[in-house]
């Protein structure tokens, strides 16, 4: 009786209400503070709970001292289901469930809910610290320094201000030859100054995978016969999070966006991948064969994973 009276309130109750209590609007008799003394109105601020608030929230919950706006749908589905992306949590369940099930499972995945909230939060931070403002004067990281835009149509060539990738030594812990990592290096493109965003970075990023193939050619010859294999073509991807691969016929495929990061951490792929020519895996005798030519690589590789790199 119970649930039936239960599923008869949940049918006539309006789904975008909020499960938490709207806090009660100011009244309109009371004086305002004035504008140079609000010790309160910050103390409160101060010990009011973090938020995340989807765009289309119907429904919140405070979690964990948290509080969260979601968006709450009801579909076919099985079981109720928790996503988390972008733009904050997203709940959907099935229309047979009731509202109270739906808030009692929200509060039990407080922890991995409030937990997922700060990470994507923090991953949009750092992805905008280093979002590029397509636009004369516009920098990008560039072999773990950075590197300037400079538009300038009396170029017919873009060329960077520094000595070209063939002055690379051979020798990895050496690379005088490369821009110097704690320096501004400028990048001139040979655009019109009224050039969109768009052509600012397509120029870019043709100069990039241009100066990327020969640097990673180069590497890949300076670590082949160190490793005792022979690699016999490269090709370039824009893969979203794989960074290189290898096939046993010898052709390596690395990814472009690799630039932006030191040459000690490019060189770690190229190794990593020429070592897949002698191991097909990655078992202990493969991380062996990598040590062997990248002692730190274990460090490399959590940098690779850690880093922010730009989108494109």
């Amino acid at each position: 009786m119970h649930t039936l009276l239960q599923r008869t309130l949940d049918l006539f109750a309006p789904e975008p209400a909020s499960a938490a209590a709207p806090s009660p609007a100011p009244s309109p008799l009371l004086p305002s503070a004035p504008a140079d003394t609000r010790p309160t109105q910050g103390l409160q601020e101060a010990l009011a709970p973090a938020t995340y608030r989807h765009p289309e929230a119907n429904r919140e919950a405070l979690l964990d001292g948290v509080l969260v706006a979601y968006a709450f749908k009801r579909g076919k589905r099985r079981t109720i289901g928790f996503s988390v992306g972008a733009e904050g949590l997203a709940v959907s369940a099935p229309k047979w469930v009731l509202l109270n099930e739906i808030d009692r499972a929200v509060q039990e995945k407080a922890d991995w809910i409030v937990k997922k909230l700060q990470e994507t939060r923090e991953r949009h931070k750092r992805l905008e610290a280093v979002r590029i403002d397509w636009k004369d004067g516009a920098s990008l990281p560039f072999l773990g320094g950075l590197l300037t835009v400079v538009l300038d149509p009396r170029q017919s060539v873009s060329a960077m201000m520094v000595q070209p990738v063939s002055a690379v030594p051979d020798a990895v812990d050496a690379a005088k030859g490369l821009p110097p990592t704690d320096e501004h290096n400028t990048l001139c493109l040979g655009l019109a100054h009224s050039a969109t965003a768009t052509q600012i970075r397509d120029a870019a990023q043709a100069w990039l995978m241009r100066y990327a193939r020969q640097l990673f050619e180069q590497r890949l010859n300076h670590f082949a016969p160190e490793l005792g294999v022979q690699w016999r073509r490269l090709s370039l991807s824009s893969a979203g999070t794989r960074w290189g691969s290898a096939s046993a016929d010898g052709s390596i495929r690395l990814n472009w966006r690799l630039i932006h990061f030191k040459l000690s951490v490019i060189d770690y792929v190229v190794v990593h991948e020429l070592s897949h020519l002698r191991v097909m895996d990655h078992s202990p005798r493969f991380w062996d064969t990598v040590r062997h030519v990248v002692p730190d690589y274990a460090e490399l590789r959590s940098q690779l994973k850690d880093e922010m790199v730009p989108k494109w």
